[in-house]
């Protein structure tokens, strides 16, 4: 036999078989010591295959009144988007679950959820159920009750799609062996709508502020949201629970307050001008704009600068103005980009200042005018201070070009 067999030979003799080691089967943990005390609160003790959950389920009718709003108003939302079309609009087609979570901490693999609060619409009702996890061992029987697996849902939150959702990801992950897989909803992340409303107007753009100036809710006793980790850790510490149902109550707020925001931010998108700022509804014509939905926003901005002062609507008028110049009425779009330029900001009238001078050029045929404002515009952009020195530079390269060359134009 040739020292290659023999080699081969001695390989197949001290090789040794490997095997995957099964996993481990779950066990499930013991019962929380302070369970009793617990459901002596009023918190219901749901027993599942994975550990124990905690629950508090309230129910609300439609004529409950949360701040400005009765509940009911949510119905009413629903059916006027049936005639409109927009990113927030909602049908009932799919379960529709408002959704808060309380976590110990912002960020991290050792951060937990701790409350898990959904507020679902029903057919004659709002439905609370606020899941509470019993210690860090029960989390994937928390986390199973949340029900999120089981079918698609319509999900609405407040700053959820960055951070409540990819927390219950996240938690979701430790144990995708056990859970069954979690569902992706369809997630309106009402923040984003509120900044698209009230974007500079408001000067921070936490939900309880919005309720304060936009809701007319005001939470008296509020537990601080930052307070929240430590009056849980402790509640689990010593099973007292006082203060960890004032956090309920501030999640309960956060939740009912979401319903509500909705109803507004729906009159809003739909119902034309009414009681809010010119900011707020030149906001939404913009946002309509951006949607390409140009009949809504020209119809509304028009509103604006018929209703508000002229330098409460000069930024209507300097985006209506491009609408304007879109559809061909170029002395209607040079009329606004006028009137706005001594209220909007830096940057805008820098901007209207080269839209008057292409109107003048192109449309208008107006070249003194055009050389005019181009040299208005090459001024007032060397003395901005809005732009980098790079695009400073570059803005006023291309506006001396289009002077030259209407100079030259002119001179024809």
């Amino acid at each position: 036999m040739s020292y290659e067999k023999k080699l081969l030979a001695m390989k197949k003799m001290v090789k040794k078989k490997t095997t995957t080691a099964p996993k481990p089967a779950y066990k499930k943990p013991q019962p929380p010591v302070y369970s009793d005390a617990w459901e002596n609160v009023g918190l219901k003790r749901i027993d599942n295959d994975f550990g124990t959950v905690f629950v508090r389920e309230v129910h609300y009718g439609f004529d409950y009144v949360h701040g400005a709003y009765p509940l009911g108003a949510f119905t009413e939302a629903l059916e006027t988007w049936q005639q409109h079309e927009h990113p927030i609009a909602l049908t009932d087609d799919q379960p529709i679950v408002f959704y808060d979570t309380e976590t110990t901490g912002l960020k991290g693999t050792g951060t937990h959820i701790f409350l898990n609060g959904l507020l679902t619409f029903e057919a004659h009702e709002f439905v609370l159920k606020q899941y509470v996890l019993a210690d860090p061992s029960h989390e994937a029987a928390f986390l199973f009750e949340s029900r999120f697996w089981q079918g698609k849902k319509t999900v609405l939150t407040y700053n959820g799609k960055s951070f409540d959702w990819p927390q219950l990801q996240m938690r979701w992950t430790f144990h995708r062996d056990v859970l069954p897989p979690l569902q992706t909803p369809h997630h309106i992340d009402l923040m984003h709508s509120a900044k698209r409303i009230w974007k500079q107007e408001l000067a921070r753009m936490k939900l309880s502020e919005i309720e304060r100036h936009k809701l007319g809710f005001v939470r008296d006793g509020d537990v601080p949201g930052y307070l929240a980790p430590v009056i849980y850790l402790d509640a689990v510490r010593t099973g007292e629970t006082d203060a960890l149902l004032k956090v309920l109550t501030h999640n309960e707020y956060d939740l009912l307050s979401l319903v509500t925001l909705y109803v507004q931010e729906t009159k809003l998108l739909t119902e034309g001008v009414r009681e809010e700022s010119a900011k707020a509804y030149t906001n939404i014509g913009k946002w309509y704009k951006d949607l390409k939905a140009s009949d809504e926003s020209l119809e509304l901005l028009r509103d604006v600068t018929h209703l508000y002062d002229v330098d409460e609507a000069a930024e209507a008028s300097f985006y209506k103005g491009y609408l304007l110049k879109k559809r061909g009425e170029f002395q209607q779009a040079y009329d606004c980009f006028l009137l706005c330029t001594p209220y909007v900001n830096e940057r805008q009238r820098l901007e209207a200042y080269t839209e008057l001078a292409k109107l003048c050029e192109h449309q208008l045929h107006d070249i003194e005018a055009a050389l005019r404002y181009t040299e208005k515009a090459i001024v007032e952009t060397k003395k901005s201070i809005c732009y980098k020195e790079a695009a400073k530079e570059k803005r006023i390269n291309a506006l001396t070009h289009r002077y030259v060359r209407l100079k030259n134009k002119n001179v024809l």
